[in-house]
């Protein structure tokens, strides 16, 4: 019997043969055998012949092209990016134009310069910190860098670590607490000053009643006035660091510099849409000496410091009569901060040369 003939004497038929190579390409068919005589003289007047197959010829394609996929991904992608644009146009602009940068490197010592000027770009409602060096520093807390402890004078490395991480609290309960933002007593801060320093007693006893020039909350302590004004959004922007040495009598002397930038807009514009109302960015850097003495030499209570020495720079804060808030200037009330000694509030670069704002006049940032 010959190749490709059947047990009766009649080849195989050209459906069958069509069906063999698709199953031979699926990996599912068995063996072939050799096709008939007549197969192989219709393939070659075939590949002889131009035109199309002849009917009831089905020519075999060895592989199924691949789909074009690629295109239907790159319109897919094209038309999610025309919906971002769509929805929220101010931030795919903030892709290309840096705003969103990577986020800042902890601060572990004094920097070189001040940050780089970025696009000039107004801050809404959703993005307060648009525009702004603030953008890439961290939120909270996670802005003040801590340092690793180490023993020194009367404390063992893991008091230091305990003291380092309650003088952050401090600045947290101080200037991050929100209850304290909108006004209220910094009970928690208060709590960890010693209460035999009788001076910084007496300012926390009288600033909080009759606020003046000497005993003004803000010395200390972030506050705005909730009837006035109303933060935006629930983040604090704050870089800074601690620093620790041994100080007097073998105290554990701790030093911070932290820059915390505040988003506010006026108390009678509710909602978050930006066409609510301006934004201002109030910024405070404070500068604080914390000592936490030997109970053997000073009188003190565990688990509190005496306060040292503490200075603050303010822009965007006010400049009219102390009332133990800062108070913001919005719309024509910037005319009244226009004057005064100017300062990039943003630059860290060099220490705090001054304590209590009223006595060098109104700072006027030169970028916010």
């Amino acid at each position: 019997m010959g190749a490709g003939t059947e047990p009766d004497g009649s080849s195989r038929s050209d459906e069958e043969w069509e069906r063999f190579l698709r199953e031979s390409v699926a990996g599912v068919a068995d063996a072939p055998k050799e096709p008939s005589a007549r197969a192989r003289d219709v393939a070659k007047r075939l590949a002889a012949e131009p035109g199309p197959a002849p009917d009831g010829w089905r020519a075999y394609t060895p592989a199924r092209p691949k789909r074009r996929t690629g295109w239907y991904v790159a319109g897919l992608l094209a038309s999610l990016a025309l919906l971002a644009v769509a929805i929220a146009p101010g931030r795919i602009v903030d892709l290309f134009t840096g705003t969103d940068s990577a986020p800042s490197a902890a601060e572990t010592r004094r920097p070189d310069q001040a940050p780089p000027a970025g696009p000039a770009q107004r801050p809404t409602m959703d993005r307060p910190f648009r525009g702004s060096p603030a953008a890439s520093w961290a939120d909270g807390a996670a802005g003040i860098t801590v340092p690793k402890a180490g023993a020194v004078g009367w404390m063992s490395a893991a008091e230091v670590e305990q003291a380092l991480a309650r003088s952050r609290d401090f600045l947290v309960a101080s200037n991050l607490d929100r209850g304290v933002l909108r006004g209220e007593r910094p009970e928690k801060a208060i709590a960890l000053v010693n209460p035999h320093q009788k001076d910084v007693q007496d300012l926390l006893g009288t600033a909080f009643r009759t606020p003046d020039e000497k005993n003004d909350p803000l010395l200390l302590f972030s506050r705005f006035q909730p009837s006035r004004t109303r933060l935006v959004g629930d983040v604090v922007k704050t870089r800074g660091r601690l620093t620790y040495r041994e100080g007097e009598r073998g105290a554990l002397q701790v030093t911070a510099d932290v820059t915390f930038v505040y988003p506010v807009a006026r108390a009678d514009t509710g909602g978050d849409d930006a066409r609510d109302g301006e934004i201002v960015r109030t910024i405070v850097r404070r500068e604080l000496v914390l000592s936490w003495d030997d109970p053997a030499k000073v009188s003190t209570e565990p688990g509190t410091f005496s306060v040292v020495s503490y200075k603050y720079d303010m822009t965007n804060g006010g400049c009219g009569a102390l009332t133990g808030y800062f108070t913001p200037p919005f719309g024509t009330d910037h005319r009244a901060d226009g004057a005064g000694t100017e300062v990039d509030p943003y630059d860290r670069s060099t220490p705090i040369g001054r304590g209590e704002p009223s006595k060098d006049g109104c700072r006027r940032a030169t970028r916010s």
